[in-house]
């Protein structure tokens, strides 16, 4: 005699594995696994009704693996990708603009330089009366500090440049540039010579170096303008 299995096979049922299920035949995956634990619960402890669930879902399996085993597009998988098609486009998300930072605008300053024009007036006999007294205490007192002769000169061609042209500071950098260039033109001539001029003049390097700064600080108090 042949036993025969209480397990019934879902291809006998006239209704198929996936109206068994309550699914239709393009149904997903997580559709049929679903649809199988909802009948399940449905059924509750019916070991038949339970065991023809658990063969309807198997056979779904086993179809879908012998579909791609033969290089088949399953059912399933063509309906998944119909319904992508068909699906409206995920909307866009919008990206507030950002707000643009104005800088303030720099401007670079713009660099003026002086002209050359003789002086007149004030600053004309100013810088000419305080460098003569000045060369006559450098040339006829030995004593008297060459350095504080060129800090006195030094001052009048600022003084006289600030009146001529109204900017301290361009009138301050201008002293100390003719000041400078003085000091290294002395210093040159400083070199060339012995500490005796000639003609007999007795005069010190220190002397002799104050000359030319001296005489650019009158130039420059008398000319740039």
């Amino acid at each position: 005699m042949t036993q025969r299995s209480d397990q019934p096979s879902p291809a006998a049922d006239p209704s198929g594995p996936y109206e068994l299920l309550g699914v239709p035949a393009d149904a997903g995956f997580d559709e049929v696994q679903a649809a199988k634990l909802a009948r399940l619960d449905e059924v509750g402890d019916d070991t038949m009704a339970r065991s023809r669930i658990e063969a309807a879902y198997d056979a779904v399996l086993m179809e879908r693996l012998k579909e791609r085993q033969q290089g088949r597009v399953s059912s399933a998988a063509k309906s998944a990708s119909q319904r992508e098609q068909l699906a409206p486009p995920p909307p866009k998300l919008a990206v507030p603009a950002l707000p643009q930072l104005q800088l303030p605008r720099v401007s670079a300053p713009q660099l003026r330089l002086p002209g050359l024009a003789l002086a007149t007036g004030r600053e004309l006999w100013f810088p000419l009366a305080t460098s003569g007294a000045l060369l006559l205490l450098l040339l006829l007192a030995p004593g008297f500090p060459p350095d504080l002769v060129l800090a006195f000169a030094t001052a009048m061609a600022v003084i006289n440049l600030q009146w001529r042209n109204r900017r301290f500071l361009a009138a301050v950098g201008w002293g100390f540039a003719l000041l400078c260039a003085g000091l290294l033109v002395g210093a040159i001539l400083a070199g060339a010579l012995s500490s005796t001029l000639p003609l007999g003049l007795p005069l010190s390097l220190t002397q002799v170096q104050s000359l030319p700064a001296l005489l650019l600080l009158l130039l420059g108090a008398l000319l740039i303008g």
